[in-house]
């Protein structure tokens, strides 16, 4: 399993944590995502024979978030 934190543009509603969260986990190999919203960052986990953070990042932007800034570990 590897992990990715986003840093987005500052969220504005709660409605993005759902919209965000819910299209993450319901991704292919994605294990878990937690949208931290004062800090504007979605953590996820994720299985890399299945998904990339690349793909997780266009995923999100997709979605109305522009990614600012990924660091994988």
């Amino acid at each position: 399993m590897k992990k990715a934190v986003f840093q987005l543009e500052a969220l504005t509603c709660p409605s993005c944590i759902k919209k965000i969260e819910s299209t993450l986990n319901k991704t292919s190999g994605v294990d878990t995502a937690k949208v931290l919203f004062n800090a504007s960052k979605v953590k996820t986990e994720y299985d890399e024979t299945q998904i990339d953070a690349e793909k997780l990042e266009e995923t999100i932007s997709k979605l109305g978030y522009p990614v600012l800034s990924a660091k994988v570990s």
